[in-house]
């Protein structure tokens, strides 16, 4: 199948991916822009685990403010190079990760950081919660509970606010493979006024 180079840039302008790689998702997908954007993204995932282990010593903090100063975020976006940290695709990145912080009030950056007696609590209340079941039905709820808290309290589980079809995972794996290097969220804070501490 022939690919029109009109058809070829307009992949490129929506994925920023390279001209051959959009060629050759178009080329597999036989011309559907939506199948050549999942492909695309599958292949950014993959990209993305094979750098995950990579050491990321330099990039930047960002802040946002929201309502009028009402609310502020800072996070701190690390990647491998200081050329990379100065891209402005890393500082496109850092913005959304911000405004999704600010937007969603995540608790965690990823499961891994939930600490063990806050994930004990939470499985204490759903087990309450789903008393008398079945255990396969329980054990289904159980799994389903813990899936929505993670989605609500871990900031790369979370459905990114521009795109809720893709996680914010998903949304760093996409700079991840445009860019070529890891890219870490290592912390972040956020201030509302009146908020109890």
């Amino acid at each position: 199948m022939a690919i029109s180079a009109t058809l070829v840039k307009e992949l490129r302008d929506r994925t920023g991916q390279g001209m051959m790689e959009c060629k050759n998702a178009l080329v597999e997908a036989q011309g559907d822009m939506e199948k050549a954007i999942e492909l695309l993204r599958k292949r950014g995932m993959k990209r993305a685990e094979k750098r995950a282990g990579r050491a990321t010593r330099e990039g930047r903090i960002g802040h946002y403010l929201h309502l009028g100063g009402k609310i502020g975020v800072l996070v701190e976006l690390n990647c491998e190079t200081d050329f990379v940290a100065r891209n402005q695709e890393f500082d496109s990145l850092l913005k959304d990760i911000c405004m999704q912080v600010a937007a969603t009030a995540p608790l965690y950056v990823d499961r891994d950081r939930v600490p063990p007696s806050v994930l004990e609590k939470e499985k204490a209340i759903y087990a309450d919660q789903i008393q008398g079941k079945p255990p396969q039905v329980a054990e289904k709820i159980l799994e389903g509970k813990l899936k929505d808290f993670y989605r609500q309290s871990c900031l790369l589980e979370q459905p990114f606010i521009k795109d809720p079809a893709i996680t914010v995972r998903d949304r760093i794996a996409s700079a991840v493979a445009k860019l070529g290097e890891n890219i870490v969220v290592r912390r972040f804070v956020r201030f509302e006024i009146g908020e109890e501490t």
